[in-house]
């Protein structure tokens, strides 16, 4: 099954039309649920339309409140309030979409995206 995301309130259209541009189906947050929503609902919404979450909330990143295990995967990305590095963000997470590319990969993980390096979680 190729790659379905639920992009979170916090990604921009920049990174939504990135990931468009590519052949992914990105599902805007804001057109299916208040932007307002609680993490909780967006992470219950996200398994109920069988897509990975993106999101640039740190929490999605916990593993204690979010263990992989229990999802059908979350990429979060890490630019730290630094704009300027998003087209480098962007190459490090489409050089890895490209290489993982179905959904069965991302079931129980968590891939933290950063511009120097990528750590996965499970």
């Amino acid at each position: 099954m190729a790659l379905r995301f639920l992009a979170d309130h916090c990604i921009s259209n920049t990174i939504i039309q990135t990931l468009r541009d590519a052949d992914y189906e990105v599902v805007r947050l804001r057109d299916i649920l208040p932007v307002e929503s609680p993490d909780r609902i967006v992470i219950a919404k996200t398994q109920k339309i069988d897509a990975v979450l993106i999101s640039m909330n740190g929490d999605f990143a916990d593993i204690v409140t979010y263990p992989p295990n229990n999802f059908k995967g979350i990429v979060a990305l890490q630019m730290r309030n630094h704009a300027e590095v998003l087209n480098q963000l962007m190459v490090r997470l489409m050089g890895y979409l490209k290489e993982h590319s179905g959904m069965e990969y991302f079931r129980g993980k968590l891939v933290v995206v950063e511009v120097n390096r990528r750590r996965i979680r499970e």
